[in-house]
């Protein structure tokens, strides 16, 4: 399983926009491609950074969803973006939800 993570910058006060924004439009367009699996996503307590964590069943999938859709994703949160997101592709190594854990030396 892979994790592409996105670190965004906000602007003062768009928390809630930002919210609508993965909810009415990040969301439904992940759905649709293929190996998609989760999105979890993260404000800071003062509002000014979100992290949007989407789970992938392989890294293909991940980095293709990178390479068709990521600037759609992008542009529907220019309202609310304050600069430019830095975008990182991980691997799982442990998950308690996804029932993922670390490999065990025999």
């Amino acid at each position: 399983m892979f994790a592409q993570i996105v670190t965004t910058p906000l602007k003062t006060g768009t928390r809630l926009e930002y919210t609508k924004v993965v909810e009415e439009c990040i969301i439904p367009l992940r759905r649709t491609h293929e190996g998609f699996l989760d999105l979890i996503c993260l404000v800071t307590s003062d509002g000014k950074t979100s992290f949007g964590i989407s789970f992938w069943d392989s890294k293909e999938n991940a980095e293709a969803y990178g390479r068709s859709s990521l600037s759609e994703v992008m542009k529907a949160l220019e309202p609310v973006v304050a600069g430019p997101a830095e975008v990182q592709l991980c691997e799982v190594t442990n998950s308690t939800a996804h029932k993922i854990a670390a490999a065990v030396a025999a």
